[in-house]
């Protein structure tokens, strides 16, 4: 239970971070809600192969819930899922905000130092 509360709550603070800049989520709700859930979708499907070729095999933890949501497939990996495609999204979507920022600054900075010469 612990591994799946800490997902939830850093998950949380991420949608603190994209609601306070509007990055992802809080920018385009529909568009950023079907991103997300077809990038979890195809995770999970990625999970499903290598689960059946034997490469993932999951272990009993006293930190996880034991629900299962497949066959070696437990619940925290879907929300893990669902967070590593959130935290990627607003990591692309935030740097690109601050170099447009970082651009723009750099700008006007330009335009402020330089001094008309006749």
């Amino acid at each position: 239970m612990t591994y799946l509360l800490i997902l939830m709550v850093l998950s949380c603070a991420m949608a603190a971070i994209d609601a306070r800049h509007h990055l992802f989520v809080f920018s385009q709700p529909v568009p950023a809600l079907v991103t997300l859930l077809g990038a979890t979708a195809f995770f999970l499907l990625w999970d499903d192969i290598a689960i059946d070729q034997g490469i993932f095999v999951h272990r009993e933890s006293p930190l996880m819930t034991g629900a299962m949501l497949g066959d070696q497939l437990p619940l925290e990996e879907a929300f893990f899922l669902l967070f590593f495609c959130y935290q990627a999204m607003l990591l692309i979507l935030g740097f690109g905000k601050w170099r447009a920022h970082r651009a723009a600054a750099k700008g006007n900075n330009r335009s402020t130092t330089t001094k008309d010469v006749p």
